[in-house]
């Protein structure tokens, strides 16, 4: 992303923390593409009869964007990052209607990395990985955003370092370290 609409993104959140209606509108040109991007790869691994689909994965954060009343938008970061979360909430509510439709199963052998979970487990593995990273925001609230952003948000090291402002380096190590323990919280369910 150039520093220009960097810069334009951030002034469009600004105009709509001053209630300007149309700033949502604006908005869409300049970050339409990448999230679509980012929920077409965290929605590739998703069963092939999964009802949500990465363009309704995009409206539907939009929609809750557009909901959202008492957000004071900081900047393209903050934007990027409640993103993030939204993408989360909107597949773990997606995984708990499915999961309440196929009730019990076996464990779930989770890999973070690949995402290699057979897509019938899938529903099952995000409600456990939502789990999980409720536990360690109480522990480590930045290495849940950095799973968060990397996961749910589809986002690359640099543009999470970004978005944290911290360095490149220490989203990769705080990655290393939060992916072990993930992997004892997942296989231990």
């Amino acid at each position: 992303m150039s520093q220009r609409s960097g810069a334009e993104i951030t002034q469009i959140l600004h105009d709509w923390n001053e209630g300007d209606a149309a700033a949502g509108e604006r908005l869409v040109p300049f970050v339409y593409a990448e999230l679509k991007r980012n929920a077409r790869a965290l929605m590739s691994q998703e069963r092939s009869d999964h009802t949500l689909q990465p363009t309704a994965l995009v409206h539907e954060a939009f929609l809750k964007l557009t909901n959202l009343t008492e957000i004071e938008w900081k900047d393209r970061r903050h934007f990027y990052r409640l993103v993030s979360r939204l993408m989360r909430q909107i597949l773990v509510d997606h995984a708990r209607m499915h999961a309440a439709e196929k009730r019990g199963g076996n464990a779930i052998h989770f890999s973070i990395d690949d995402m290699n979970v057979p897509a019938e487990n899938r529903a099952v593995a995000i409600l456990h990985l939502d789990d999980a990273l409720e536990r360690l925001a109480e522990l480590d609230e930045r290495q849940a955003n950095i799973v968060e952003m990397r996961y749910f948000g589809g986002m690359r090291n640099s543009e999470i370092a970004e978005a944290l402002e911290i360095s490149e380096r220490t989203v990769i190590r705080e990655w290393e370290s939060v992916r072990l323990w993930l992997y004892r919280e997942l296989n231990n369910k």
